[in-house]
């Protein structure tokens, strides 16, 4: 389909990141993903890519827009000046970019034809077939890993863990496209010893030096309510200072430099 019929379901453009890549950026949400983590801060993203109506401030609203290629790229450029003189670039988020595939790669080559910096979030959830489709578009991949117990990862969050891995271990192949893992802290989910040691066993084993930890955050709780949806973690406390500080220290320990914002 050509990139001016084909349409993508975009739930947000936020503007001014400093979080999601190289530089100042601005982020493309695209609507749909197929996992469940209970932890997911863009609720408003999951399951089919289709529009979803939520309540806010007593008033229905709709998520979710189909724009074409152009629609969003002409949006996107509109920031240009920030990502010339920051180094930065479009990010394209979720839900989970893959689901998009099709739309995802056309933007992305869009945008890397006019020498914008390109980056997707992901977590290698489907075969390798469509990150490859995108990988000849790509400066730079966020990457997250979550869950490395195979029973447990497709029982709480509904991933593969070998297809993971095979996407991640694809996507360090490229030696023009910078990869990064990132690691979402969940207590009691993925900041337990077994699973923190097996992702440092893991990258280790591919020779990673650096990870970018990402802590558990309330920030989108109230969304759960817009969408009339329970949110399972509601009562979930965020890690302590030495929570995190420990965390840290496990992975210098063992031969990483872990980045983590706000740590004090």
């Amino acid at each position: 389909m050509k990139s001016e019929v084909l349409k993508g379901l975009v739930f947000n453009i936020q503007r001014y990141s400093i979080h999601d890549g190289t530089g100042i950026r601005t982020v493309v949400f695209l609507k749909g993903c197929p996992l469940k983590c209970p932890w997911c801060a863009n609720p408003e993203s999951q399951k089919a890519v289709t529009p979803t109506t939520w309540i806010k401030n007593g008033k229905l609203e709709n998520v979710g827009e189909w724009l074409t290629v152009s629609e969003v790229v002409a949006e996107v450029l509109k920031d240009e000046v920030f990502f010339r003189t920051s180094g930065g670039g479009v990010t394209l988020s979720g839900g989970e970019v893959l689901m998009q595939m099709a739309f995802a790669r056309e933007l992305l080559k869009t945008f890397y034809e006019l020498g914008i910096h390109t980056a997707i979030e992901t977590t290698g959830c489907y075969p390798k077939e469509r990150l490859l489709s995108l990988l000849p578009y790509l400066n730079e991949l966020l990457f997250d890993l979550k869950l490395m117990d195979s029973q447990q990862s497709k029982q709480v969050i509904g991933a593969d863990v070998e297809t993971v891995k095979a996407n991640f271990e694809l996507a360090l192949m490229q030696s023009d496209i910078e990869v990064v893992p990132r690691i979402p802290l969940i207590p009691t989910y993925t900041t337990t010893p077994d699973n923190l040691l097996a992702i440092i066993d893991y990258l280790n084993t591919l020779n990673i030096r650096t990870v970018h930890l990402l802590p558990f955050h309330q920030y989108g709780s109230s969304k759960y309510d817009y969408l009339g949806w329970e949110y399972q973690l509601k009562d979930m406390p965020t890690l302590s200072d030495s929570s995190l500080k420990a965390i840290y220290q496990m992975f210098e320990t063992n031969e990483l430099t872990p980045i983590m914002e706000g740590l004090a």
